[in-house]
């Protein structure tokens, strides 16, 4: 009886134990069933990143042509020397900016200095010389006055009187080319403008045949240049609806995208046409009081060909390209769509959208790396400054 109830006993233990072991498999099974759970939720929630929208927005614009230019120097001057001698003295400082008779450099001048004073002194006897044949001359017609003398005698000194005249003409001359010459070695700046580097350094023999010591180009205003095909430029002329082609605006742009500040106007449309290309070169004076533009440097040329029409605009950093074309990704419904669109002329960090949008559309800007048609995003609106042109 004693040993029934000793089973007994172990069994109940031993079933408090199995019951007490299920109780602890159940809750660490319960424990990582949650742990997976959570583990679940957090790709679901991966699903919905945040992205930088902007809003497309429906502007005027001008309708424009774009064409490539460079920039011209209206006036453009290389400096050279029109006399040899050795360079001494360099007066101006590179990249300055020099005024009309500036000096800019000196040659030696003690060799043209004393070709002057020989010339100067050769006159000087000519003149002396030119009172002797003028007395002789008055005597000898004294003395044929008189009968005094031979008619021949007269004659030979009028002729030498005549030669001495023609002889103080020349000496004359003379002088006038040794100042001349004496002047070319005081090298000033024919106008006003911004001077390059030196070419020659002092010391070294310059002359006619040593090309161009420097190079100077005027500043303000300047020419754009640029070629235009007969048919833009035909539909320019008529889009304005005024006779005058003058009354175009001319805008441009430098490579890094940003608009010059100044407008300008076509002050010349050359009379042929490059028979190459078939295009006709136009050319625009814009303004330059600081100094911007720069002589032969190469700009984005906008001619402003229609009255302004309202045009749907958005950044260029919406853009993105297939081989289907181009699309922007746009929030619908808190999940990012494709927007299929056909693109304009481009406005600064902005482009004009032809076909695709109405405007009003939230288009993402930033995080398009991450998000796939279809996909749930959570929108959060950019500053508007970023969605200025």
């Amino acid at each position: 009886m004693l040993t029934n109830i000793v089973v007994v006993k172990r069994n109940a233990v031993a079933a408090s134990a199995l019951s007490l072991a299920l109780y602890r498999h159940a809750w660490l099974f319960a424990a990582m069933t949650a742990v997976l759970a959570g583990t679940m939720i957090i790709p679901a929630y991966a699903q919905a990143p945040s992205v930088g929208t902007v809003y497309a927005q429906r502007k005027p614009i001008t309708p424009t042509a774009n064409f490539v230019g460079r920039i011209q120097a209206i006036n453009r001057v290389e400096v050279r020397a029109r006399v040899t001698g050795f360079l001494e003295k360099m007066l101006f400082k590179e990249g300055d900016f020099v005024k009309t008779g500036q000096q800019l450099y000196q040659i030696e001048q003690p060799p043209y200095q004393a070709a002057l004073e020989q010339a100067q002194a050769a006159l000087a006897r000519s003149h002396a010389e030119k009172i002797l044949t003028e007395v002789q001359l008055k005597r000898q017609e004294t003395l044929l006055a008189q009968n005094s003398t031979a008619t021949s005698a007269r004659d030979e000194a009028r002729a030498q009187d005549a030669e001495t005249a023609a002889t103080i003409l020349a000496n004359e001359a003379s002088v006038e080319v040794a100042k001349i010459n004496l002047g070319y070695t005081d090298i000033a700046s024919p106008i006003d403008g911004k001077i390059s580097k030196t070419n020659v350094t002092v010391g070294n023999v310059v002359g006619p045949d040593s090309g161009a010591l420097t190079l100077i180009v005027s500043q303000d205003p300047m020419y754009v240049t640029f070629p235009v095909s007969q048919s833009q430029l035909t539909r320019a002329r008529e889009s304005v609806h005024r006779p005058d082609i003058k009354d175009i605006k001319v805008k441009i742009r430098f490579p890094s995208g940003i608009a010059y500040e100044h407008e300008g106007t076509i002050n010349f449309i050359d009379v042929s046409v490059d028979r190459t290309t078939d295009t006709v070169l136009v050319r625009a004076t814009m303004p330059n009081p600081n100094g911007v533009l720069i002589d032969s440097q190469l700009v984005s040329v906008e001619l402003e060909t229609g009255k302004p029409e309202e045009k749907v605009v958005v950044p260029q950093a919406a853009l993105v390209a297939d081989q289907e074309g181009i699309y922007v990704m746009a929030v619908e419904d808190g999940k990012a769509v494709v927007k299929r669109i056909k693109v304009g002329a481009d406005i600064g960090a902005d482009i004009v959208v032809e076909q695709g949008l109405k405007g009003g559309e939230q288009i993402i800007v930033e995080g398009l790396q991450i998000v796939r048609p279809g996909q749930p995003v959570q929108a959060s609106p950019m500053p508007s400054s970023l969605n200025r042109s």
